[in-house]
């Protein structure tokens, strides 16, 4: 054991030799070195050995924001790591590696660390955390961490659409979630990921309540559509799909611009598949209130002549606002004449699309919005 130790030791101290900036090789050839003598090394207490522990820290400072990170965390028991590991687990939320981070800071009882992260102003990293921790399988967890922010309509809608998918892979999440819907608690925009998540859970009594509370969109002729998982895997035709885009069933083009083709009213879809995978631009078709664009709210406004006037704000002074209608009319109101307005909560784009559509137009459409790239 002194031999090995003594071995791992040397190994760590070649990675305080100078390396040049530019030869990561060397860099990443002394840690793999490093790791592997470590690896050897079961049961050391490192409060025992202080030179040992130093080398250890000093690898684990070049492994920050890796695997390698996270099994020395765990070989060698090392407290006061919690923010390495949560940040391993942002970045690998969906893999073996970010699961493991993620049930080491469980494990420390780290709760109030993961509340902050979750209610944190970097959504995206939030997002990821709480795919981290439904992932772990830690159904206390889950059901205290993510369940309280489904029904709070101030929290970002990505992060609560997330914590829906984390719910819903334990039977009591999924449960929860039904129970919100039962006393009319779960958010409408929640509705359509709550719908297709739990449509396809393991648990038959859950899923047959699921799809009497919270049943999945219908496609033409008012068959079910598959689940926003399954639809997501099927393969579609871009070529069939540019014809379903245009067609005067659907008619996307008369909303939507792509490559200076359309009509200029909703968002540009020329770069859509740049910004959006395809699990997005399903729920976009499907539910097109749940992620509105800024800057494409309805408005509607009420005249005193009795009129109304239903739109997007187009331009809006101190004299006057202009509405753009479906079909990019663009219309001027005297801010006299109007005597109301109000932000609608519904997208000005129409739901049910899928209806005119057979489910493979359906994923035909998505095909080719998918297509569609920067550069492309």
């Amino acid at each position: 054991m002194t031999r090995i130790l003594g071995i791992a030791c040397c190994c760590v101290l070649l990675l305080g030799a100078s390396v040049p900036a530019a030869d990561t090789s060397a860099d990443a050839e002394k840690t793999a070195l490093a790791m592997e003598a470590l690896g050897r090394l079961q049961g050391v207490d490192l409060e025992q050995n202080a030179r040992l522990k130093e080398a250890v820290l000093r690898v684990l400072e070049k492994t920050r924001g890796t695997p390698n990170f996270v099994k020395l965390v765990q070989q060698f028991k090392l407290k006061g790591q919690e923010s390495g590991l949560l940040e391993v687990a942002a970045k690998n939320s969906a893999n073996e590696t970010g699961v493991e981070a993620m049930r080491l800071i469980l494990a420390g009882k780290y709760g109030g660390m993961l509340q902050a992260a979750l209610t944190s102003t970097n959504t995206s990293s939030a997002v990821k955390i709480a795919e981290a921790i439904g992932n772990a399988g830690e159904k206390e967890a889950v059901m205290r961490l993510l369940l309280p922010l489904v029904p709070e309509a101030q929290n970002n809608l990505a992060l609560r659409k997330q914590a829906v998918r984390s719910l819903a892979q334990s039977a009591e999440g999924a449960g929860a979630i039904l129970k919100l819907a039962r006393e009319d608690k779960l958010p409408d925009d929640l509705k359509f990921t709550a719908s297709s998540e739990l449509n396809r859970v393991r648990w038959p009594e859950l899923k047959q309540e699921a799809a009497k509370l919270l049943p999945l969109p219908q496609g033409q002729n008012a068959q079910p559509l598959p689940p926003l998982a399954e639809l997501a895997k099927l393969n579609g035709n871009p070529v069939n799909g540019a014809k379903v885009f245009s067609s005067a069933t659907v008619g996307c083009n008369n909303c939507h611009q792509i490559k200076g083709q359309g009509i200029d009213f909703g968002p540009n879809l020329s770069e859509i598949g740049s910004k959006l995978g395809k699990d997005a631009l399903f729920e976009a078709i499907l539910d097109p209130s749940a992620g509105i664009s800024f800057g494409f709210e309805a408005w509607q406004l009420e005249l005193k002549s009795g009129d109304e006037a239903y739109g997007l704000i187009a331009s809006d002074t101190a004299e006057e606002i202009a509405i753009k209608a479906v079909g990019g009319i663009v219309t001027r109101y005297k801010k006299a004449e109007v005597t109301k307005r109000e932000q609608m909560k519904l997208s000005i784009m129409p739901a049910g699309l899928q209806q005119n559509m057979t489910t493979q137009e359906l994923v035909d459409l998505v095909e080719y919005l998918a297509s569609l790239k920067k550069g492309s």
